[in-house]
């Protein structure tokens, strides 16, 4: 599996899938568990709603740094 999330997409999906599993055990719901998709997503840097459609986030943040 090739990388296609990028840093700054990293970031968000994990503070977005924590916020998300800690909103679920605030209002104790189940809903919460909808937080791990962008947590795992982001921790493996693969997502693959992204490679079905041919997208890269990191494709992107490589040419700006060598840019």
């Amino acid at each position: 599996m090739k990388s296609n999330v990028g840093k700054t997409d990293k970031i968000i999906r994990i503070i977005l899938g924590l916020v998300i599993i800690a909103l679920g055990f605030i209002y104790e719901t189940w809903w919460g568990l909808v937080g791990l998709i962008p947590l795992i997503t982001g921790l493996v840097n693969w997502c693959p709603i992204y490679h079905a459609c041919k997208i890269s986030t990191a494709d992107k943040e490589k040419d700006k740094d060598t840019e």
